[in-house]
């Protein structure tokens, strides 16, 4: 940041900020639970939590490109996608679509998933597996192929 990088200071000021609103959120709910415990301690995020955090940042920005685009602001569109690099720098390594259609595959010979409504109870194995390590967006793309595949 020393370089001068200003896209990059911008972006990890505005995580910071994301992350430090989440903990007074967390705080918040602790407090009206029980005002005796160490605040503190018990509001600061966990690495789960703060991965959420930079996911939901990215989709945000996600959702902000759309808009942009629609608004034919392209402009602004780069400036989110280039965020949007930044932040993925702070998530753990994606996993592979192969490895999620593997996860996917097992969920639902688990539940025995076979049409589109199951769809919920695939999701719902599935996401604990792939949390932060796969957008839920291409998760459920997946679900979506796998479930249309066995209903033929």
């Amino acid at each position: 940041m020393k370089e001068g990088n200003s896209l990059v200071a911008t972006t990890l000021r505005m995580l910071l900020a994301a992350i430090v609103s989440k903990e007074k959120e967390k705080r918040f709910k602790i407090f009206q639970k029980d005002s005796k415990t160490d605040l503190e301690k018990e509001s600061q995020l966990t690495d789960e939590e703060i991965i959420e955090t930079v996911s939901s940042e990215i989709k945000k920005r996600r959702d902000a490109i759309v808009l942009y685009e629609k608004g034919k602001r392209q402009e602004l569109a780069d400036k989110e996608k280039e965020e949007i690099s930044v932040l993925q720098k702070y998530l753990p390594e994606q996993m592979p679509e192969e490895k999620i259609r593997e996860i996917v595959s097992e969920a639902i010979l688990k539940t025995g998933a076979k049409e589109a409504k199951d769809m919920g109870k695939v999701m719902a194995e599935v996401i604990p597996k792939t949390k932060g390590k796969a957008e839920s967006g291409t998760i459920s793309r997946i679900v979506k192929e796998s479930l249309g595949k066995t209903a033929i």
